[in-house]
């Protein structure tokens, strides 16, 4: 808001017209050294075992350094550093025990030319209000992706959809793979 390098208004003239006091300006909060040996000892912490989260930081805080915090204070200086617990993420490819499981073609198969094996998965794209679903093929010789879809429902209809355009475009491969996930194994797609 007030740019102390400004040649045409002052400083004080800046802080007038906007209402605002100038040591505001100039202020500029000390860390304690407290809170840069927390910092420290949480960048140990972490640096050791990244899926620490608020909870096992402060015990070891408190077991290894003999420095007791609570979990907020650990919460700011943690963002204030940028980081996070690493954890795993959503689990998307969940089997329905009433779909037919099929073997791996692939072991000890070397792909050597174009639709011998293909591939598709599906993925999801976070948007600001919700998800999308990305489903492709691809080609594993070429590595071109022969046809993809977005969908806001993980239906199996979306999948069979892309599997058509594909077959259309392409024709059938020798072996089609894919992650076994309940779209996958339901009775549309494997018509």
């Amino acid at each position: 808001m007030v740019d102390r390098q400004d040649t045409e208004y002052t400083v004080t003239e800046q802080c007038g017209l906007l209402g605002i006091s100038r040591s505001g300006v100039y202020y500029v909060p000390a860390v304690s050294e407290r809170k840069i040996e927390i910092m420290n000892a949480i960048d140990e912490i972490y640096t050791a075992d990244p899926t620490s989260g608020q909870r096992r930081i402060k015990a070891a805080l408190r077991g290894d350094f003999g420095i007791k915090v609570g979990r907020d204070l650990i919460r700011t200086l943690m963002r204030k550093m940028g980081i996070h617990a690493i954890h795993p993420g959503p689990r998307t490819t969940v089997p329905n025990a009433t779909h037919r499981k099929y073997p791996c073609l692939l072991r000890g198969v070397k792909v050597t030319h174009v639709n011998q094996v293909r591939s598709t998965d599906i993925t999801y794209i976070r948007l600001k209000h919700g998800f999308v679903y990305l489903t492709a093929i691809i080609d594993w010789y070429s590595r071109r992706i022969l046809a993809w879809r977005l969908s806001n429902s993980l239906s199996s209809d979306f999948c069979v959809d892309v599997l058509l355009e594909a077959v259309g475009k392409y024709g059938w491969p020798e072996v089609f793979n894919t992650d076994q996930g309940s779209q996958y194994t339901s009775e549309k797609f494997t018509k």
